[in-house]
């Protein structure tokens, strides 16, 4: 009679069959170099070096995008858009510091207005980490994320009360800048202002290009660029400009949404433009299905 053999590893693999397309392997995608305009700030520059050295980190964002743009049809909420939103952020922030605006860290704090930088660009670049375990809710599941990620960041830039008071902030403009989020710090209603503006045409037009046609995609393939300057009569001008008017529904119906509350509101100015004399066709039929 036949012995019966146990089980070896592998037998029960199952090949991949020829014509199926196999990704690579993470560590095989281009990576992402993080930069913003840091010179002036030792502090954050070699933080922002210690988050270009961070695998782990890395990890993350491409996880948040595995689930947002490939099992959910959305825009990039990977390390092309932190580092797009971190860049508007301080873009934001220096505008209203010339302007003699004081960051809540430095007034509730009396924390230097180079730290307060710093908690502008790491909430930027940890705000979408949630995304990694999935799209609800995860502005509450990027909190336990980053909050272990900060404390590896943060490391010994900081002393112990100092660097809590830095955790804090960074947690709090983190989950500031959900829907329903109120902003308590200036620091938080930039990043959550920020976040908003990221939609210039690239990474906003995903879900349209992939042909998912509805307000909310083919209003972000209405928006050619953003333009961030100072104002004539507020600190802070922004410019949308926009290749057909259904890109109105990005600033009516979103930027408007996260600027009321943030904080901001007294010191934005909103303008949307049209370039050209002719709007461009974004879209030639629709088809209701029932």
């Amino acid at each position: 009679m036949e012995s019966i053999q146990p089980p070896r590893p592998g037998d029960f693999a199952v090949p991949a069959p020829e014509d199926v397309e196999v990704a690579a392997p993470v560590e095989e995608h281009r990576r992402v170099q993080i930069q913003v305009p840091a010179r002036h700030n030792a502090t954050l520059q070699a933080i922002v070096e210690r988050v270009n050295a961070d695998d782990d980190l890395y990890t993350i964002w491409r996880c948040a995008n595995v689930n947002a743009v490939d099992r959910l049809g959305m825009s990039d909420h990977g390390p092309v858009h932190v580092q797009i939103v971190a860049n508007i952020g301080l873009r934001l922030f220096r505008l209203l510091i010339n302007r003699e605006i004081v960051p809540s860290i430095v007034r509730d704090y009396q924390l230097a207005v180079e730290d307060a930088e710093v908690v502008v660009v790491l909430a930027c670049l940890l705000h979408d980490v949630g995304m990694s375990i999935h799209r609800d809710d995860h502005e509450r599941y990027s909190l336990f994320i980053a909050q272990d990620k900060l404390r590896e960041l943060l490391g010994d830039f900081y002393p112990t009360a100092t660097r809590r008071v830095m955790i804090s902030e960074i947690l709090h403009a983190i989950i500031a800048h959900r829907a329903d989020g109120r902003p308590l710090t200036l620091e938080a209603g930039i990043v959550r202002v920020a976040d908003a503006l990221d939609m210039a045409k690239g990474r906003s037009r995903i879900p349209f290009e992939a042909g998912k046609v509805n307000i909310h995609s083919v209003s972000a393939a209405a928006v050619d660029r953003v333009a961030i300057g100072a104002g004539e009569t507020r600190p802070i001008r922004i410019t949308i400009y926009l290749n057909n008017s259904a890109g109105i529904f990005q600033l009516d119906g979103l930027l408007k949404e996260k600027l009321r509350g943030s904080g901001l509101e007294p010191y934005v100015e909103v303008l949307a433009t049209t370039e050209g004399e002719a709007e461009r066709r974004l879209i030639t039929e629709v088809r209701l299905s029932q």
